[in-house]
Formats: C-alpha cells, structure tokens, sequence
C-alpha cells in the first residue's frame, strides 16, 4: 500500500498539455499477481464505488490507442488485448515484458489494476510530462515521495533497449532468459525518468483496510455524484460527459414548480429525447433547457393560482383593454 491522503482530489492534476499525446499512446495494465495480502481474492475483480478496480484503470487510460491487459481473459467494460507472461504468476517484470511485446506506440502508460483513484488527467499529466523532457519515462510518486513505476509512462524505444540488457544478462547458456520473480526496479533503475507527484492516485489496494478505505472515499460527499455517474456510465455502456449541474437544476425545477416524482421522471425523459436527437452534450443541453422552460411555466400558474381572489388574472406588463374580449 501506498500514502493515502484522504483530503485530495481523485487524480487531481492539471489538463495534458495540447498535443502532448502525439501520435497517440499504447497501455499496459498488469492485472495478474497471486494478491496473498487479500487471502487470495481475485483483486481486479473487487468493486469500489460499483465498479471492478481493472475497470476503474481502463477507464483512466481509455485515450489509448492499444490496452494490453496482462491477465486471464476476463469480461471487461471496454475491448483489450490479453497477454500472459510466462511462465504465469513470474511477475511484474515478466509482466511488462509480455505487455510491451504487443504495443507499438512510441509512448507506453504502465498501470497496476490496482488503482481506485486513478483519473485520466494523472495519465494526461503522465505523458506531458514525459513529452515536455527527453527522459526515458515519466512516473507518479506518492505522499513520502517514493517511486511508482507501474504508474507511470516511458518511451518504449527505453524500456525494449533495458529489457534486451537485462535479457542479455540473464541469459543461461542457450540463450534462454528467466526474468520471473525480478523486481521492477531492475529494469527503470537504469532509464533516467522524471517524476510526478500525486498522492491520491498513487493509492492501490494490497489490503482489505485498503479496499475499505477506498469504498469509504467514494462516498464521500465531494465525490459520489461524480463517482456514482462515471459508474453508471461505465455499467450502461455510454461515453458522455455529463453537466451534473444542469441536471441538478431541472430535477430542482420539475420538482418544485410541478411534484417531487417529477424530477427523476423529466431527467429520464430529457435522457430519451437527447437519444433520439443524436446524443450528444450539446443534445443533453437543449433537451434540458426545453423542459425547464416547461417546468418554470408550470410554477408560474401555479403561482398565478394563489393569486388572492379580486385581483387581476393578466400579466403585470399587459395594456388595459388589448385581450380579445375587451
């Protein structure tokens, strides 16, 4: 585990830097590990605000060109590649190496599947960073200021050149290399890297107080709206930025200026007629303009009909004598 500080902001940064992901980038998430530390639980697979931990870090680098999971196949919220080291369970090392065989980006994100906080502007910042230097890799440290090498982005030129010595080095005399069982400090030790400072997404889950604190944050008052609608995007299958506020707003309106069970009702409605308009943000926000509209007409002879009875049922501005009947 690493520092977890309660008080930040999930995978609080700054935006990527314009162009900073050039021609695009592969990831490599390593998925596999025997997690003794979780009783043997099948750790990616663990929920944290509703959604698995791997699905969490898919989403955090869905900008990437290629996704390699290295892992058992297994359903997941997006399509990836599998990839296995061998032999199986020989660790991250010999996990990377078997991730970084399937990619062909100049730039490669390597992320654990442990992640909860993880966010796409840490990555963004991740490969900005590594963009706006001629270091070999770009990695996250935590609150004490240790490295982070499985959040992190490299040039992948550097780490196939690492590789390829610590394979040479390994070799046994037919030419065959065991990396099973090397830390990962083996191959970064000799990249030169800069880093990134980000408490919060650097916390993984090893534990289940872990797995506990991080459900705990999710819930948070700060966080859950944001984190209950990235979760009901990700279990319905939809990729749409969503203006929480507006909706907040008409939900408001329908429910003051006509009934409460008005509120989910017009947010559901203004869902559907967006869809059928194309989808789409600026879809989302017309729709919800219209009904709003609506909702404050509805307030409006609402109000009307309070009036004390003997005054005048006209608008304030209207001109005496211009109705029909006059």
């Amino acid at each position: 585990m690493t520092a977890y500080e309660p008080s930040g902001v999930p995978g609080a940064g700054t935006e990527p830097a314009p162009g900073a992901h050039g021609a695009g980038y592969d990831a490599v998430v390593l998925a596999g590990g025997a997690a003794r530390r979780l009783g043997g639980a099948d750790k990616p697979g663990l929920s944290v605000g509703g959604r698995a931990l791997l699905n969490r870090v898919l989403a955090a680098c869905a900008g990437a060109r290629t996704t390699v999971v290295v892992s058992e196949p297994r359903s997941t919220a997006r399509p990836v590649t599998w990839a296995r080291e061998d032999p199986p369970g020989g660790g991250p090392l010999a996990a990377l190496a078997a991730g970084l065989a399937r990619t062909t980006a100049e730039h490669v994100v390597v992320l654990s599947a442990d992640l909860p906080f993880l966010a796409g502007t840490t990555v963004g910042r991740l490969l900005s960073a590594l963009a706006a230097s001629d270091a070999d890799g770009a990695l996250v440290t935590d609150a004490d200021g240790r490295d982070q090498p499985l959040v992190a982005a490299y040039r992948a030129t550097a780490l196939r050149r690492a590789l390829a010595a610590l394979t040479r080095e390994r070799a046994d005399g037919a030419g065959r290399a065991d990396l099973a069982g090397l830390p990962l400090r083996r191959l970064t030790g000799a990249l030169r890297i800069v880093r990134v400072p980000d408490a919060v997404a650097s916390f993984d889950c090893d534990t289940w107080d872990d797995i506990a604190a991080a459900r705990a944050r999710i819930r948070e008052h700060g966080h859950v709206l944001d984190e209950w609608i990235s979760a009901a995007k990700d279990e319905l299958g939809i990729d749409l930025d969503v203006d929480t506020r507006l909706l907040l707003d008409l939900a408001r309106d329908a429910a003051h200026g006509v009934a409460r069970p008005a509120a989910p009702l017009t947010t559901f409605l203004v869902g559907y007629a967006a869809g059928r308009a194309g989808g789409g943000t600026e879809a989302v926000a017309e729709t919800a303009r219209k009904a709003a509209a609506l909702a404050q007409r509805w307030a409006q002879e609402a109000a009307a009909a309070e009036t004390p009875a003997g005054e005048p049922d006209v608008a304030p501005d209207a001109t005496p004598d211009t109705r029909p009947d006059a």
